[in-house]
């Protein structure tokens, strides 16, 4: 409101972020396994702090998005590399599922203090007040990682793959403002189908591209693995599910049923409590041999969660809303693990940053259609 900033602006100072950080993570985590997975994480950590210093002091809506796409940049840097760490420190399979719930939870406290930290804060200080808050936790986390993560790379450095780079930023960030703009722009025009035919033929361009290279960004190979397959498929579903979700949700509950945005966290903060419980659950649970099972508790939570979200409408009692938060965060803490070990443990561990990268992209690439998707569908 303070900027101006319309429905579309709105989406897309979120989608930026998801965008950039789907369409570089995979670079990054080459880049870590080949210069030095903590150095990368540093410099992200650097990036992120900078970034979110320089939206707390945007002046516009367009340079608050500019300055998203540095705060990406950064964001980019610490996903593959965090679980790259993770699985060169701890190679044994089962330990590694637990480790991967834990950082599943650890996602979880800080969505279980956003929404009502970020809520506080809008409320009582400002929404730039919610940036100053990343730049403090950005320098204690790199005297942490200076402190305590050892350094670690790949023992062969794999080439720069800029043209297959190129093809992943292209495809993602054509398709996701072609969903944002569509129902502005009318499906059926022409730069709207001109969009959705850009973004397909990036992708049969990568694939033809990365099958002749030696060294490609993403070794298609992996994909013959159904586990692996089948676990980016399943994270796209979730995280775009999740996601679409809590973005019409925190509409809803604002907009529309004029709930403070304090009031609006409460009523998500059972969503994230769900997803810190159940992501160390699941860890074991995968750690244990039964990744199937947290799968289908998984579906269940989510389909339940839909369920109950249906027939919304402003007199939709409140326990209703919780209950559908929850039944989506256990969906989400159950799926994560499984999903994110399966893409671990099917690269090997000298390209555990490349293998960080696919899963978390298509982590991101979910969310960033999740969010794209909702607007249009609203």
């Amino acid at each position: 409101v303070d900027l101006g900033t319309s429905i579309s602006g709105l989406q897309w100072t979120i989608d930026v972020y998801t965008v950039v950080i789907a369409s570089f993570l995979m670079m990054a985590g080459a880049m870590a396994d080949r210069v030095g997975r903590r150095r990368v994480f540093r410099v992200g950590l650097v990036l992120f702090s900078l970034g979110s210093l320089s939206c707390s002091l945007a002046p516009t809506g367009e340079a608050l998005i500019a300055c998203r796409v540095l705060q990406a940049l950064g964001g980019a840097m610490l996903n593959p590399v965090a679980m790259s760490i993770i699985v060169n420190t701890f190679p044994d399979p089962k330990v590694r599922a637990r480790a991967i719930g834990m950082w599943g939870a650890v996602v979880g406290v800080s969505m279980a203090l956003g929404p009502i930290v970020g809520g506080l804060l809008v409320q009582h200080v400002g929404w730039r007040s919610i940036f100053w808050l990343n730049v403090p936790i950005g320098i204690a986390a790199l005297f942490l990682t200076t402190r305590y993560v050892p350094e670690s790379r790949a023992e062969r450095a794999r080439r720069v793959d800029p043209v297959g780079q190129g093809l992943v930023v292209v495809g993602l960030g054509v398709l996701t403002a072609t969903l944002i703009e569509g129902p502005h722009a009318s499906w059926r025009s022409a730069p709207i189908l001109a969009g959705f035919a850009i973004a397909i033929g990036a992708v049969v361009a990568l694939i033809a591209y990365e099958r002749r290279r030696e060294d490609p960004l993403i070794d298609l190979r992996f994909f013959r693995s159904v586990p692996f397959s089948s676990a980016t498929v399943l994270a796209v579903l979730a995280f775009a599910t999740f996601n679409g979700g809590l973005f019409l949700s925190s509409l809803y509950l604002q907009q529309s049923r004029g709930l403070e945005p304090s009031v609006a966290g409460a009523c998500l903060l059972p969503s994230a409590i769900a997803l810190i419980v159940c992501s160390p659950l699941s860890g074991r649970q995968v750690g244990a041999g039964h990744a199937r099972r947290m799968l289908v508790i998984s579906g269940l939570a989510i389909a339940t969660s839909g369920a109950l979200l249906a027939n919304l409408t402003l007199a939709t009692p409140l326990p209703q809303l919780v209950l559908a938060f929850t039944a989506l965060g256990i969906g989400l803490g159950s799926i994560n693990p499984p999903i994110t070990n399966a893409a671990a443990s099917g690269m090997p561990r000298s390209q555990a940053g490349v293998a960080g990268g696919i899963a978390s992209t298509s982590r991101q690439g979910g969310a960033s259609l999740g969010g794209a998707i909702a607007g249009p569908l609203a």
